[in-house]
């Protein structure tokens, strides 16, 4: 405002509020607490599409863990596009983690205040699986993955309350081979992605228990996905999202603790075998996909420490029933 609009409106008794200055983002007036795998995350945002959002993204998860909460701000602001925005650009800047796709498409994890800062357009919430894949799927998951726990590229499945980790290569076979289990009336826990609880002495591990991500081949080992469409995905290989929710018989837990490693290794007409694995392997494929500051690396070394203290194992096998018989003797003989 100008001296004369301001003298004009105090001459008129006109009171101004500038307690918001015009850089500031919408104001947050809706609200909800979700368990992003049973971590208590705070979703601040001026928009109840985005919270519709977040309730189909995290609304099947219950609360598990006390850990402090994550916070996530989400302003959503008005554009005349209707133009998908561009893939972001990633950049750390310790202790902050940015994602830029454009002027009006961003956001910023403050990783060491466990609070995310998001501004998205209308445009980017025209398109759903955009926004869901760069923006809202990572608000809680990267202060999950370097304050609260450890992330592991593996599978968990468990039996008789014993839980068994699936590591390996994409392609080794984790989805298929996790899934298998559930059928065979094992409890499934992940199918891809594990997350190791940081701190204390146990091996509590959580992950996505509601869904299981196959490729298009696995139709020939499990009918049931027949004729199911490939799930649309900004990013990654094409696969067959199913919801184990609506499934039959198959048991989930979103968390267990941890009694054995198991490295899968599919080899076409070799007998199957469980034989001893390489401890220092073991830890340095667990240690390559973590990020961020000297502190939370140091606690997450610290758990893979405690975790490789269980025997690690190889698993040789060339089809789904030998394997899951493995499992199934390594678990209930120890050996």
């Amino acid at each position: 405002m100008t001296i004369q609009e301001i003298e004009s409106a105090c001459m008129a008794s006109q009171p101004l509020d500038f307690s918001r200055h015009p850089l500031e983002g919408p104001v947050l007036s809706q609200r909800r607490t979700f368990y992003p795998l049973g971590f208590p995350a705070e979703v601040r945002t001026n928009s109840p599409e985005i919270l519709c959002l977040y309730r189909e993204m995290w609304g099947m998860f219950k609360r598990k863990f006390n850990n402090e909460i994550i916070r996530v701000d989400i302003h959503l602001v008005e554009s005349d596009s209707t133009v998908c925005p561009p893939k972001p650009v990633v950049r750390m800047m310790q202790p902050t983690l940015a994602f830029v796709a454009d002027s009006y498409n961003h956001s910023i994890a403050h990783l060491g205040r466990n609070h995310t800062q998001i501004t998205v357009s209308r445009a980017a919430l025209r398109h759903k699986r955009y926004l869901l894949h760069f923006f809202l799927g990572s608000s809680a998951a990267h202060h999950i993955a370097t304050k609260h726990a450890t992330p592991i590229h593996a599978g968990c499945v468990a039996l008789d309350d014993r839980g068994v980790l699936l590591c390996g290569d994409s392609g080794a076979g984790k989805s298929s081979l996790a899934y298998a289990c559930a059928r065979a009336g094992w409890t499934f826990v992940a199918d891809d992605a594990t997350f190791l609880l940081n701190g204390g002495g146990s091996r509590l591990v959580t992950g996505d228990c509601h869904h299981v991500r196959l490729r298009p081949a696995a139709a020939d080992l499990f009918p049931e996905i027949n004729g199911l469409k490939m799930t649309p995905r900004v990013a990654g290989k094409p696969s067959i999202e199913l919801a184990l929710a609506g499934l039959p018989n198959i048991v989930r837990a979103q968390s267990v603790k941890v009694d054995f490693i198991v490295f899968l290794n599919r080899c076409s007409g070799q007998p199957p075998a469980l034989l001893p694995y390489r401890r220092d392997v073991a830890r340095y494929f667990m240690r390559q996909v973590l990020y961020g500051s000297t502190e939370s690396l140091a606690l997450q070394y610290e758990a893979i420490e405690r975790l490789l203290a269980l025997q690690v194992r190889e698993l040789r096998y060339d089809n789904l029933e030998c394997a899951i018989q493995q499992l199934k003797t390594l678990v209930r003989e120890r050996r």
